[in-house]
């Protein structure tokens, strides 16, 4: 392959297979999964062991919290091993009258893999919209059911993104149709109950294809809104609700670079933009002046330490969400003006506004974690800011949060940025001296930032002795926006930095041995542990590498992969010599050396529509050839899954457990 008067032999080509059919690539898979259950036979016991821990943690007969949307309450329950979830509503908080919407197990029982999409109550609450991925892709189907008759409408709506959302007729919907080759959202269709999809009007159609499209309704239900988003510019088209006929127009202008989230309550639409406003601010605008920018009104103002993130809309509250040093917090707005924050106590957490379907509500649902603190459903009243516990998640055996610590970190890296990293340990086992086995968690890219939340899972790993930290590294929005910018694009050798920085100074602390560190990551994170053990393999033991988006340059060269093109602005586009350049630099395919490696576990699924399986199988054979150490390495393959790995909430268990008996097992070496 030549580009730039530079040519690169890729030995391992013949592995792509697009239609997923070639019998000596489906060979070439089942003997990796044979290889890699003969290597870790010997830890089948520990692997079950913990998969045992896991599965006993979780609360087997389990329900949400019903929650108000018009004239019903809704909520889900599960039970037993159900892998799956059934949905329900009823005429009160209490389940009178309670009626079964969907059976997500049954619906499943014929698939080896089942993904239910988004399902939609129509605004007389009479019909239901449902949608299922079958086959892992992410292309679903859509359903329709009459909930008064309680039987299947013949509509089906195929090859689409998943969401369908009513106009106020209560006979018409929207959807987003496919590209079934780039598997892109790019076509809005109108469909009318009771006829058939062939006959349905395309509304909306994007020709530029670095942009996705989702639908919506406004806050105040009174718009459907169609959102496209590209990496660096948002656009935002609205169709009046009510005349489903009619047709969708441009909310403002487009301008590259240009981002920013509208939504709509009354005559008022609030936007957070970036719109010379690096980090974000909040302004307004009366629905009349909503296409001229120079209209909008300045509601809450940019600040270059707070990153606004968000707003949600009530009758007389607006809540923002902001992100200052890296942490979430939740500033509540009166009519007046006058604010006030919400307050919680650990040193780091996640938070983040629940389900708030009535604008009229004067109290709002939060949910909460900590790495110490399970899940949990907060309500705050809009008057007063009190807080009420409306229930946590319930971790069964032995769990004491008192036996954990979390601690917030500052880790200066190479070139003098100060990198977050949350950690967690048990205060029984650790001690400061380097003792403790580490285990470093990381993603780094498309501004995505991972907070300090709660897992159970991660309990098998801290109540060995581990200490678990998660390195907040640039490619995030933890810092606000330039920490993002500084981690993508010609600056992406930055995430790598940051972890591997991270990495040494956490051993030179003695949070952890030297030579008992481990680091996982998935999907961009998979990208991450691809550079890293290229750039600095000696500091780890052990790396888990799951969906990993590993060969980079060919991938970005090729726009008749999926999504491609949608990634330039992420990484750059490899057709122009710079980003060529410095994707080649990092490229963890094309950066295998022969050098000693880490034991190194790889995973992905067959399916995977937005990495494909390919990568990780030519990384693993090229590995393979040019490794000079007798480490483990073993690739294992879902044959039915994708992207999301395994479905259900006791198979993917087997995926953790996995990871964590390689893990394990290693500290006896």
């Amino acid at each position: 392959m030549s580009h730039h008067q530079h040519t690169r032999c890729d030995n391992y080509y013949w592995m792509r297979d697009d239609e997923r059919n070639n019998p000596e690539v489906i060979a070439h898979l089942e003997a990796e999964n044979r290889y890699c259950d003969a290597m870790l036979k010997q830890h089948q016991d520990l692997e079950d062991a913990i998969f045992t821990e896991l599965k006993d943690r979780i609360v087997k007969d389990d329900s949400t919290v019903p929650v108000k949307d018009g004239a019903y309450w809704y909520h889900s329950e599960i039970s037993g091993d159900d892998e799956f979830a059934r949905y329900f509503r009823a005429e009160d908080a209490h389940g009178l009258n309670k009626q079964l919407l969907i059976d997500t197990n049954a619906l499943a029982e014929q698939h080896e893999y089942y993904d239910l999409g988004e399902f939609s109550i129509s605004p007389n609450d009479r019909l239901m919209s449902y949608s299922e991925d079958t086959d892992s892709r992410r292309i679903y189907t859509i359903r329709f059911k009459d909930l008064v008759t309680d039987t299947l409408l013949e509509d089906v709506l195929e090859h689409t993104e998943g969401q369908a959302v009513w106009a106020n007729d209560n006979q018409t919907v929207f959807y987003v149709k496919k590209d079934l080759k780039t598997l892109l959202g790019y076509q809005v269709y109108r469909h009318v109950l009771g006829t058939a999809q062939a006959d349905d009007v395309l509304v909306f159609e994007e020709h530029d294809a670095s942009f996705f499209m989702g639908l919506g309704k406004s806050r105040d239900e009174s718009l459907i809104m169609l959102d496209l988003e590209s990496t660096e510019t948002s656009d935002t088209w609205v169709l009046d609700a009510n005349n489903a006929q009619g047709q969708f127009t441009q909310l403002c202008p487009r301008s590259h670079g240009h981002e920013y989230d509208a939504d709509k309550l009354g005559d008022t639409y609030y936007i957070v933009t970036n719109w010379q406003a690096k980090n974000f601010r909040l302004m307004t605008a009366h629905q009349s002046v909503i296409g001229d920018q120079s209209k909008w009104q300045e509601m809450i103002g940019h600040r270059d330490d707070i990153m606004l993130e968000c707003v949600e809309l009530f009758d007389k509250y607006k809540v923002v969400t902001e992100r200052e040093a890296g942490q979430l917090k939740f500033i509540v707005y009166r009519e007046d003006g006058t604010h006030y924050p919400l307050e919680f106590n650990d040193p780091c957490y996640f938070a983040g506004l629940g389900e708030n379907p009535e604008p009229s509500a004067t109290c709002a649902r939060l949910y909460y974690s900590s790495l110490t603190t399970p899940g949990s459903l907060l309500e705050f009243d809009f008057a007063t800011g009190e807080q009420a516990v409306l229930k946590q998640q319930q971790v069964l055996g032995d769990f004491d949060a008192g036996r954990y610590q979390s601690e917030r970190l500052f880790i200066e890296a190479r070139d003098g940025a100060q990198v977050p990293v949350s950690l967690v340990y048990r205060k029984d086992s650790f001690k400061k001296d380097g003792t403790n086995p580490l285990f470093q968690y990381g993603y780094g890219a498309y501004g995505i930032t991972i907070d300090a939340s709660f897992s159970s899972n991660a309990l098998s790993l801290l109540d060995r002795g581990f200490v678990y930290a998660i390195a907040h590294v640039r490619g995030s929005e933890m810092l606000g926006r330039d920490w993002y910018e500084q981690g993508k694009k010609a600056h992406k050798q930055n995430t790598f930095s940051d972890f591997i920085d991270v990495t040494q100074a956490l051993v030179a602390q003695g949070y952890g041995h030297a030579d008992q560190v481990f680091a996982s990551g998935g999907s961009a994170g998979g990208l991450l542990m691809g550079a890293v053990v290229n750039q600095a393999p000696q500091l780890y033991k052990g790396i888990g590498c799951h969906v990993p988006f590993l060969d980079v340059l060919t991938t970005m060269l090729d726009e008749s992969i999926p999504l491609t093109t949608n990634e330039y602005d992420e990484w750059g586009n490899p057709n122009e010599l710079d980003a060529y350049n410095t994707i080649l630099a990092y490229s963890p395919y094309d950066n295998i050396s022969a050098q000693d490696y880490p034991n190194i576990l790889v995973t992905t699924g067959f399916h995977d529509s937005q990495v494909q399986y390919w990568e990780p199988m030519k990384w693993v054979a090229k590995m393979r050839e040019m490794k000079t150490d007798s480490n483990l390495l073993v690739f294992k393959t879902d044959m039915d899954a994708g992207h999301g790995g395994a479905s259900g909430r006791f198979k993917s268990l087997r995926e953790r457990a996995l990871e964590m008996a390689f893990f394990i097992s290693l500290l006896k070496q």
